[in-house]
């Protein structure tokens, strides 16, 4: 049994997915890599059946009618049979020195059961020679195992993401884990949902995952996001009924998840005042009101935040401040 089990959900990504595969190959020894060509209509398929006949010990390719990202997750799940499971998008890659180090810390770890590795991972836009690496030195501990009560405070920037988590593939199944189909953004529940399942973490600062920005099609493009807000909205209002949040007995992972919660659901109400339309406003109240009615206590959690209170705001001196706020985060942070 391999101890790492990486997927690369796949659509139409012949142009790109060689330098996802590649970036694994350094490792191969240790690492089981799952191809999943979610019904592409290119030569993916193709480049997959190749890789999978050139290192039949490590890459297999899993051919599947298009299920969108969620799906592809999900068929990774199910066939992988490594201890660990990473996902890694084929616009993307690792770095192998990087994983290489983080191989080891795994097999220095295995008889801990370790639940969850977390990494850095790196905002990288070649077309510009910029990067930005996403660290957590401020508000998790290094280099030890450590527990939810261990927790210091997360910036905004900081959510966990499904770029810097690695998860002991058993505590993806004990949660029961299932993203939906045809659905963008499921890689915040992918994070979110195992997340009272987890008892032990480790965080190394090792820039594992090099996020690609750039395209002009890419889910995390503001326009992109904005004409797919029902979607966004979607996943929004899983995560509200996800989690039972008030009964988990650890204070600190309840603030997280209401600190995630929060930064999801600015996101939503952002992304749906930018647009500007009369129906898109009307889906703003809709949303909070339906955090309202399904949980009134983490409705009144969420609020009392600094950016609850901002996204309540209404009017346009209240939308404008809001746009403000944003516009400050794209610069802080460079994000699309």
């Amino acid at each position: 049994m391999k101890l790492l089990t990486v997927a690369i959900p796949s659509y139409n990504s012949q142009d790109y997915m060689d330098h996802a595969i590649e970036s694994l190959l350094g490792s191969k020894e240790d690492i089981e890599i799952l191809i999943i060509d979610d019904g592409s209509k290119d030569n993916t398929g193709k480049i997959g059946d190749d890789y999978a006949a050139k290192y039949p010990d490590t890459i297999r390719c899993i051919h599947q009618e298009n299920g969108g990202h969620g799906a592809a997750v999900n068929t990774g799940i199910k066939n992988a049979t490594g201890k660990y499971y990473k996902v890694l998008d084929s616009d993307d890659w690792f770095d192998p020195k990087a994983l290489k180090k983080v191989i080891n810390k795994l097999k220095e770890l295995s008889k801990q059961d370790l639940d969850m590795m977390i990494v850095n991972y790196v905002y990288d836009k070649p077309s510009q020679n910029k990067k930005r690496a996403i660290r957590y030195l401020n508000c998790l501990p290094v280099n030890r195992v450590f527990h939810w009560y261990d927790l210091g405070h997360f910036l905004p920037s900081q959510n966990l993401l499904m770029h810097s988590v690695i998860y002991r593939l058993e505590v993806l199944k004990q949660c029961g884990l299932e993203l939906p189909h045809h659905t963008f953004y499921v890689d915040n529940l992918f994070v979110y949902e195992p997340l009272p399942y987890v008892k032990t973490m480790y965080y190394m600062n090792v820039n594992l995952y090099h996020y690609f920005i750039g395209r002009s099609d890419q889910s995390v493009n503001e326009s992109v996001m904005i004409g797919r807000i029902d979607q966004q909205i979607a996943v929004n209002k899983r995560m509200i009924d996800a989690v039972d949040i008030l009964s988990i007995k650890s204070r600190k992972l309840r603030n997280y998840l209401i600190h995630y919660l929060t930064m999801i659901t600015t996101v939503t109400t952002v992304l749906l005042v930018k647009s500007g339309t009369e129906e898109n406003l009307k889906k703003r109240v809709e949303l909070w009101d339906y955090l309202l009615q399904r949980n009134p206590e983490i409705y009144r959690k969420v609020r009392h935040t600094f950016l609850g209170n901002a996204m309540r705001l209404h009017g346009r001196r209240g939308n404008k401040f809001m746009m403000f706020c944003y516009r400050i985060a794209q610069r802080l942070f460079d994000f699309n």
